[in-house]
């Protein structure tokens, strides 16, 4: 293993290990908070399984610890179903509390997420947002985009009704429509004389069974990127790149016999030749000077892709290709909220589309995948990965609301049944559901491991 995938290989244990400490631990106190609230005695707030690494113990007698398996927590609360209790203690147990305040504790670890993620959210756009406008550099012959008539230049103002102003907004849109079968509407409009109109053509399965889909590529559109000059301005340590002899400064003119003439070509040409001798010629201090370089090979959605560990200098883009949002502290929080709203209603879409078919079970991630994208976005600073924790926070919150037994959502089911029929759920059903909803868990896990196995290649 090379220096550069061993640090590679480090920085991703070590984000998704902090991403997994965070959104446990925010889980967990959820449930901690609220049980000791309602006059629960806690025994264990435990981060991890198995093994006890640490321990400590507060003046209540609740344990807090650390397990060698950090694939999860748990709250251990004092409950006559789990071991006799003493009499005088019987007012501190769990099953005792009425059912609304079974309800509360339950609830407390998804809401906690839920609000993490409000929280995480309004911290990312309180210094305000900018993103590209979704302008149309090309269009595919024969693809969707082609079929409702869409032409270069134009800005996708709305799909479906449902504004487009940015790239981001745009994806989001048409995740939303994976693997269906109906119309599509488009309102375009002509930047040079802001002309708008609206087309409409049909989806048939739209990239059902597609795996890691791109909607944007799935129109049958690129959107327009201005060329950013290929000059060099930060290499990395120890890098690829720093040891073939690359310097900040340096401007790229060809690679292997090819001009580059924009940085994003530079990027995928390597991409494309990992581990492969590249002979690229620069010019440094305006002298021509001759670079051979081996890109490194990392893994990318189960592909080897090349990487030499060199950043672009910095370039503005043109102001009329980007919006920008300035909130404020209130409207942000506003806007967090409203972010966490939609990204909880997307999760919830995809549960379904995954359950009906219409988007591929390959989709469904499990903890290396996770791993990877927590490495890849701590890599590209803390807001990127500050805004990955804030999305996976909101996705623990929702799956652990589904009404599967063994889930937090299972356990509400249960006492919403208490709460029409006026009597708990005997301990047959219970038990019965529980040995489903592990079942249906396990199957989920191993199926996601799966996926992910099979992408390393």
């Amino acid at each position: 293993m090379s220096l550069e995938s061993l640090l590679s290989f480090i920085q991703t244990l070590a984000s998704f290990l902090v991403a997994l400490l965070v959104l446990v631990t925010v889980h967990e106190f959820g449930h901690f908070y609220v049980a000791r609230r309602c006059g629960v005695k806690v025994l264990r707030f435990s981060i991890g399984f198995g093994r006890v690494l640490w321990r400590r113990y507060d003046s209540q007698g609740t344990e807090y610890a650390f397990a060698a398996l950090p694939l999860g927590g748990y709250v251990k609360m004092l409950d006559e179903r789990e071991a006799p209790v003493a009499p005088e203690e019987r007012h501190l147990t769990f099953n005792q509390k009425n059912v609304w305040q079974r309800i509360a504790i339950v609830a407390a670890g998804p809401i906690a997420n839920i609000i993490l993620a409000v929280l995480l959210f309004w911290v990312l756009l309180v210094p305000g947002y900018k993103d590209m406008i979704p302008v149309i550099d090309s269009v595919e012959p024969g693809s969707v985009a082609a079929a409702a008539g869409l032409e270069t230049g134009q800005e996708i103002l709305a799909i479906d009704g449902k504004p487009t102003p940015t790239w981001q907004a745009l994806n989001q849109v048409l995740l939303a429509r994976l693997g269906e079968t109906g119309p599509i509407s488009f309102r375009v409009a002509y930047r040079d004389s802001h002309f708008q109109y609206d087309s409409e053509t049909q989806l048939q399965d739209w990239l059902k069974g597609a795996t890691a889909p791109d909607p944007v590529a799935g129109l049958g559109i690129t959107l327009y990127l201005p060329k950013i000059p290929p000059i060099v301005g930060e290499v990395l340590s120890d890098s690829p790149a720093q040891l073939a002899g690359f310097q900040a400064g340096d401007s790229i003119q060809s690679v292997d016999g090819q001009v580059i003439d924009d940085w994003q070509a530079w990027v995928s040409y390597v991409r494309l030749h990992p581990g492969v001798p590249l002979q690229v010629q620069v010019l440094r201090a305006g002298e021509p000077l001759a670079i051979s370089l081996i890109p490194g090979s990392v893994d990318e959605r189960g592909k080897k892709i090349g990487r030499v560990g060199m950043g672009v200098q910095p370039y503005t883009m043109p102001d009329e290709l980007i919006r920008q949002y300035e909130y404020g502290v209130g409207g942000a929080f506003i806007a967090g909220v409203s972010k966490t709203w939609d990204t909880a209603g997307f999760v919830l879409l995809s549960i379904k589309k995954l359950i009906l078919g219409e988007i591929s079970t390959k989709n469904l991630s499990g903890p290396i995948t996770i791993a990877k994208v927590a490495g890849s976005s701590a890599e590209s600073g803390l807001k990127t990965f500050v805004g990955f924790l804030a999305l996976l926070s909101v996705f623990l919150a929702v799956f652990n609301l589904l009404p599967i037994p063994v889930l937090d959502g299972g356990h509400l089911f249960y006492y919403f049944i208490e709460v029409i029929k006026g009597k708990p759920v005997s301990e047959r059903v219970q038990m019965l559901g529980y040995q489903l909803g592990l079942f249906v868990v396990i199957s989920l896990t191993l199926l996601a491991l799966y996926n992910d196995i099979t992408q390393l290649g």
